[in-house]
């Protein structure tokens, strides 16, 4: 396909693509995966009194739902599958530059740090990296790459992936 630039170090996992500003509500994309196919579909539910997406599998089944909680001191995005809220992203209070905490519920905690607004950082746990977010591996315009770490979640790091940058491109 040509979209991907030569890695010397090829992470085991997977990798997928994003639109960069992917984010308007009514909007509908989709998440292809390294090999070019579609593979999530991200639905931008119009018309909702918060900001929301619901990740689709390529059946159109609902693997998450991924919806902006107002009324909080700091922006938080909950990431809803089954109707419970599997984890809630939310802008640290620590530090200048953006970083976002992940509270996972049954699971480890998680946290994002890097240029969130650019596409150029990673989701890690306990020190160890879960996913690497990044635009450098594309020289298609307005694409960024998810590879996400052998046995991690996928629907849930990119469910992640996509609240950071509703919470990131906000006017």
């Amino acid at each position: 396909m040509g979209l991907l630039r030569h890695r010397d170090k090829e992470p085991a996992g997977e990798r997928f693509v994003m639109r960069e500003k992917l984010m308007s509500i009514g909007d509908d994309f989709w998440i292809e995966n390294g090999q070019g196919q579609r593979a999530y579909k991200v639905n931008g539910k119009a018309l909702h009194f918060r900001d929301t997406f619901v990740l689709e599998d390529v059946s159109g089944a609902e693997v998450a739902r991924i919806q902006e909680r107002k009324l909080s001191i700091r922006d938080k995005v909950a990431i809803e599958r089954g109707g419970d809220t599997a984890a809630t992203v939310q802008k640290a209070l620590i530090g200048i530059r953006d970083r976002f905490a992940i509270d996972v519920k049954g699971g480890a905690d998680m946290k994002a740090h890097g240029n969130l607004v650019d596409h150029e950082y990673k989701i890690e746990r306990d020190g160890d990296t879960v996913a690497t977010v990044s635009r450098k591996w594309f020289r298609v315009r307005d694409s960024y790459g998810v590879d996400i770490t052998a046995g991690e979640d996928v629907p849930l790091i990119l469910a992640i992936t996509v609240a950071i940058d509703s919470m990131t491109t906000r006017g």
